[in-house]
Formats: structure tokens, sequence, C-alpha cells
């Protein structure tokens, strides 16, 4: 299930800096942590990805949870552009999918953070051959 983040008890609302939860996003995803990262969407966020239609809520975690071609990798992220809270990168993904083949692709993710630290939108683009 998809869930904000929790603000600690007590605790003064501070601004979230959108870097960090983009890098966060992707230690999340790296080390298999799928109920850590869907808590960083929204539950109205939308992910859009080349082969999918938009994927917001159970779709969103079904996709982490069962349809997610890749096994195992790490994102090594090249740059990142930061204009409020609106997060743009470009890297590489190295990795193994679950049919035991090797990757290694170049990406663009766009990520909208929300001052409480969570995706309200993603979209991510592979640098692959297809025109």
């Amino acid at each position: 299930m998809i869930n904000q983040r929790e603000e600690s008890a007590g605790s003064s609302h501070q601004e979230t800096d959108p870097i960090a939860v983009v890098r966060e996003y992707y230690r999340l995803v790296d080390d298999g942590d799928v109920t850590g990262l869907l808590q960083l969407f929204e539950p109205t966020a939308e992910y859009s990805r080349p082969g999918y239609e938009g994927l917001t809520g159970a779709a969103l975690e079904r996709f982490y949870r069962h349809e997610r071609v890749i096994r195992t990798g790490r994102h090594v992220i090249s740059k990142a552009i930061i204009q409020g809270g609106e997060v743009a990168v470009h890297g590489t993904f190295r990795g193994m999918l679950h049919n035991g083949a090797e990757i290694s692709v170049r990406f663009a993710d766009f990520f909208t953070v929300t001052p409480l630290g969570t995706f309200s939108a993603r979209t991510t683009f592979f640098y692959t051959p297809l025109v």
C-alpha cells in the first residue's frame, strides 16, 4: 500500500531537499526496498514510463512488486538539475533482468517533489534506439 511518510510527532514542518529525496529513492530501489520506495509516492502520484499506461495507486505498487523487469542493479546519477520542487536527473543504470540478461542503459528521470518530501509525479525516459 502506498502511504505518505509521516512526520515525527512534535517536529516542526521543514522544507525537504528535493535532490535528497530523489537520491533516497534510488538507494531504496537499488536495495530492493519496495515498501520504502512506495512511501515516497503520494497516493495520487502518477509514474509515466515507456511501455506502460500511467501508473498510480495499486498499479504503481503492482509494477514495483510484480511487473518490473529488473531483478537487481545500480543507478548512477551523472547530473541533477533542481528548480523548486522539480528535479531532473540523468545517469546510467547497470543491472540484471529477471530473465538473466545483463543491462546497461542511460536514463533521464523527472520528479515533482512536494514540500513534505513525497513525489506527486515521476516520468522516466531511456536512451535506446527506436527510430
